[in-house]
């Protein structure tokens, strides 16, 4: 009886999914460009991933290192030709993101408090979720790659920031 509910539960939370429509703004850039962005994020993922590795060791210098790393400095490394592509607010988002890093770099080294670069890095993350719940990035049509049919870009959801 219970797996009959689970799968009945399961189904209905499926169904409920797939009908779902995505509301988010499409970003729709050339595959070089999409690459860049997506390499960005996944830069700052790996780097939030070692901030919290140091936080855990309590080694407040390699969080300094590591948020320095993502901080405004690598925001300026060959994004020139996006600025007048990306929306805005996407940027305002973007370079929000790269300060926070600054600033949890500094008072990594001058606070050295884990617990308080822990609110930080929460803080910063509150804006990679907003960024992602409103933006998806596309290869416009016609570029390399370009997506058709849903079922396509299901099977290849690589295209998109998810």
């Amino acid at each position: 009886m219970f797996g009959l509910a689970l799968f009945l539960f399961v189904t209905a939370v499926t169904a409920v999914a797939a009908n779902e429509v995505d509301k988010r703004q499409i970003i729709p850039l050339s595959e070089h460009q999409r690459d860049h962005v997506l390499a960005e994020m996944r830069a700052l993922l790996s780097g939030t991933r070692n901030i919290l590795d140091a936080l855990s060791r309590d080694e407040m210098a390699a969080v300094a290192r590591e948020a320095s790393s993502l901080g405004l400095g690598m925001a300026g490394k060959g994004e020139s030709h996006l600025g007048s592509i990306l929306p805005a607010e996407f940027m305002r988002l973007g370079m929000s993101v790269h300060q926070d890093f600054d600033n949890i770099a500094r008072d990594a080294q001058s606070i050295k408090d884990p617990r308080h670069t822990l609110r930080q890095l929460s803080e910063a993350m509150k804006k990679c979720d907003s960024c992602h719940a409103g933006y998806q990035i596309r290869v416009k049509e016609g570029a390399a790659g370009k997506e058709t049919s849903p079922a396509h870009r299901h099977q290849h959801h690589d295209k998109h920031v998810q």
